[in-house]
């Protein structure tokens, strides 16, 4: 309130009859001389009070209090200690519960936004370097969530019916939270649809199927479209994805999809320069087109003919080699790796491992994956320590350390420390649920590799010593984002137990609540088994603390008698 009447304005006059460096010289006097006045007027309070305890009647009034108190029977004190008891308890469970959902102290966040600027702690913020760093800190803050928080969508995600639904079946959990599947609904509203559909009825059903929320509505949905147009490919693509219960029966929707959408997309390119309005129908073709045959190849894939499926990837690339944003090498890395076949796999690598292009775990892991299986199958830390690293396990050791940097929750994952899920339809790249997404396709190709595992455990724990802590910054990619964990809470179901890093340190409220709430129960049962003890043990223990206090007030008595203050007036 003081800060918006008057004074504001006679700063501002003020600052415009100074120097530059006026400005800076009298916050530089404020910072300095905060804490002595504080202190000082503190001190004259206390001396205000002293002097006034004659009208006050301080003496007395402590007296009666003090008589009050020993008339108390023990019944009160173990009612007061179990009521004390009881109440820093239920803090105690809310800031816990509050610590394990926002990841932060209920209390400590109060304190700080609420009392902080009556202790003056507003005050440093004024500053023109306080400001800078803020700002700067800011937009530091708003990239980082724009290029390391994005939310992406699984290259390797499973089919609903075939997968996702016969796991609910089986164990009554819903492997996909709500966030994520409203995620993927938005994905297909943007994939599937454009702005002619409303001309053609089968197409304009569609747009109302990929909106609905339940899953036999969009079913019904389909079917309708399908009478409509027995050639609706994105109708065929939705009873693949979330009626058909195998893989097989998804296949052949997906066959289906395919002679469709390559019928639409070819009659699209001879339209496409007609109107902008034929450009937009080309892109939802295309991405239909492309969205198909990538289907078509992980079902291949799935079923064991992973030859066909690795040509079918190839093949796929080579023909739009513009959306590589869908990130079609990660089902070909992993294609590759389940044929052993490391040279090709080396080859892609060396064309997607790029600084200029996006990281995943996938490229960061699959390289130290490679570099592992040149060294792990002779490799024995008892024999390193001794002789020391070779070129070549210095070689794996560091891309370990590389890619443990990128994402430290896929050792866990990988060495089994953790059970694994179904992975998401959405991974958050460096997050737990791109781990989990990873570790879930990637695990048996680790496996297959004699001695991979067991490097893997051996070194990947020494990236945390060359990490910088509080990781201001990173070692060889950008600092850690903070935002992973929200992210991954949203996209992991409940029953996983989500992976955190760094791991946070309990704030110091809860120590404090759970250490208030221990004692005060132990004293409510001493009190209760021992009453009369623990009353002549608390009068014993205040008259000791409180001795020094009345030592000092008898001397001070004797050099201030009680009617100074009224000699003074």
């Amino acid at each position: 309130m003081a800060e918006s009447g008057p004074p504001v304005d006679e700063d501002a006059v003020s600052s415009s009859h100074l120097p530059s460096h006026c400005p800076r010289w009298w916050e530089r006097l404020r910072l300095v001389a905060g804490p002595w006045a504080r202190t000082l007027g503190l001190l004259a309070v206390l001396g205000l009070l002293y002097f006034l305890r004659g009208p006050l009647r301080l003496r007395d009034n402590l007296a009666a209090v003090t008589v009050f108190l020993s008339t108390l029977t023990p019944k009160f004190y173990v009612a007061l200690t179990g009521t004390s008891s009881l109440i820093s308890g239920l803090i105690f469970i809310f800031e816990w519960w509050y610590f394990r959902k926002y990841g932060t102290s209920f209390i400590e966040q109060v304190s700080v936004s609420h009392l902080r600027p009556f202790i003056g702690g507003a005050e440093s913020t004024n500053s023109p370097q306080a400001t800078f760093s803020a700002t700067s800190g800011e937009n530091e803050t708003n990239r980082q969530n724009l290029s390391e928080c994005k939310v992406w969508r699984n290259p390797l995600n499973l089919f609903r019916g075939a997968e996702y639904s016969r796991y609910t079946w089986v164990t009554g959990k819903e492997p996909l939270t709500y966030y994520d599947m409203n995620l993927s609904a938005q994905d297909h509203q943007t994939f599937f649809t454009c702005e002619t559909d409303s001309v053609r009825p089968s197409d304009a059903v569609m747009q109302k199927a990929w909106r609905e929320r339940n899953p036999q509505a969009r079913i019904k949905a389909a079917y309708q479209a399908l009478e409509l147009n027995n050639d609706c490919a994105t109708a065929y693509v939705l009873l693949a994805e979330e009626e058909a219960t195998t893989i097989v029966d998804a296949e052949k929707y997906f066959k289906q999809a395919l002679r469709a959408g390559e019928t639409v997309y070819r009659k699209s390119q001879h339209c496409s320069s007609q109107s902008p309005q034929h450009e937009a129908q080309l892109r939802r073709d295309t991405n239909v087109l492309v969205y198909v045959k990538r289907r078509l190849a992980m079902c291949a894939r799935k079923l064991g003919r992973i030859k066909e499926a690795v040509k079918m990837m190839r093949d796929l690339m080579k023909e739009f080699p513009l959306l590589s944003v869908l990130n079609i090498h990660e089902n070909l890395l992993e294609a590759l790796l389940e044929l052993q076949a490391y040279a090709d796999v080396q080859a892609v690598l060396a064309k997607y491992d790029d600084i200029s292009l996006p990281k995943s775990a996938a490229i960061c892991y699959t390289a130290a994956l490679l570099k592992a299986r040149a060294v792990s199958d002779r490799f024995s830390p008892e024999t390193a320590s001794r002789r020391g690293l070779s070129t070549a396990e210095i070689n794996a050791v560091e891309a370990i350390h590389r890619a443990v940097e990128f994402n430290p929750h896929v050792p866990k994952y990988l060495l089994e420390m953790k059970s694994l899920i179904l992975p998401p339809e959405h991974i958050l790249k460096r997050g737990d649920s791109e781990a989990v997404a990873y570790a879930f396709f990637h695990l048996q190709h680790w496996k297959r590799i004699e001695g991979a595992l067991n490097l893997l455990h051996c070194t990947w724990e020494g990236t945390f010593r060359m990490i910088p802590y509080p990781l201001e910054k990173g070692h060889l990619f950008y600092p850690y984002p903070s935002c992973t964990e929200t992210a991954d809470r949203e996209l992991l179901p409940t029953f996983h137990d989500v992976s955190v890093y760094p791991q946070k340190e309990l704030p110091f409220f809860i120590h404090f609540t759970a250490g208030l709430c221990s004692f005060s129960a132990m004293l409510a049962l001493l009190m209760h088994q021992f009453p009369e003890l623990m009353v002549i043990f608390a009068k014993a223990f205040f008259g000791t603390l409180l001795s020094p206090l009345s030592f000092m007030m008898e001397k001070i008595e004797r050099l201030m008698p009680t009617g100074f203050w009224h000699q003074l007036t």
